[in-house]
């Protein structure tokens, strides 16, 4: 798959017609799906399980881009792959054996990403970077959809694209929060491969403008 590209958060579809927000995503002409794992304790939200993700994967070819946003994720490795997950996200904050997750996460048949929150120090992720193919960068905090961009986090962009460069390295750069047609732009000329909207795709008028960007 070429980058740039989109995968809209099925958190932000009706959640009583998600399979209609899955072929919103293929009518689209898209091929990823980002779908958020909430536990209430990481974050102050719950969300989908390893059923709901089953259930759908029976329903669709698209990639499944699941990102853990969870206190302990190494239990929920196996569950969220053998339901259908083609990538697995986990966060850089809880404290657990994150090098050994990625690892479960990889012996899972998987792709693997780790994540950061806005107010965490980029520099954190530098010893898993050589042992991913995707970063999430959070441009709000997790928890619910429907906030404000965090222009600053941009930053944290740059200096993943400045390493992955001097290193040699080809993971792909994922922003996620408050992104919409009036920041797309910018958060590409930055250096983010692959871009995170949920109200901006499903609730918004503006998806044909937002999706419009990625041809820029």
């Amino acid at each position: 798959m070429h980058a740039p590209f989109l995968a809209p958060s099925l958190l932000a579809a009706d959640h009583g017609r998600l399979l209609d927000g899955i072929r919103a995503i293929e009518a689209a002409g898209l091929d990823w799906v980002h779908l958020d794992i909430m536990d209430g304790h990481f974050v102050p939200n719950l969300s989908f399980g390893p059923q709901l993700v089953k259930d759908l994967r029976g329903q669709t070819s698209l990639f499944f881009d699941v990102h853990l946003m969870l206190d302990n994720p190494q239990f929920y490795v196996k569950p969220f792959a053998e339901a259908g997950a083609g990538l697995i996200t986990i966060h850089v904050e809880p404290e657990y054996d994150l090098a050994e997750t990625l690892a479960q996460i990889q012996q899972s048949g998987c792709k693997r990403g780790v994540s950061l929150n806005p107010g965490t120090d980029v520099r954190l992720l530098e010893p898993y970077l050589v042992s991913v193919e995707l970063v999430l960068v959070m441009s709000v905090q997790p928890g619910f959809g429907g906030q404000a961009f965090r222009p600053e986090v941009l930053e944290k962009v740059s200096w993943l694209k400045d390493w992955r460069t001097r290193n040699g390295k080809n993971f792909l750069i994922e922003i996620d929060g408050g992104i919409d047609a009036s920041n797309a732009r910018i958060c590409l000329a930055r250096g983010v491969d692959v871009l995170v909207a949920g109200s901006a795709f499903f609730r918004e008028e503006n998806r044909a403008k937002l999706m419009s960007v990625l041809t820029l």
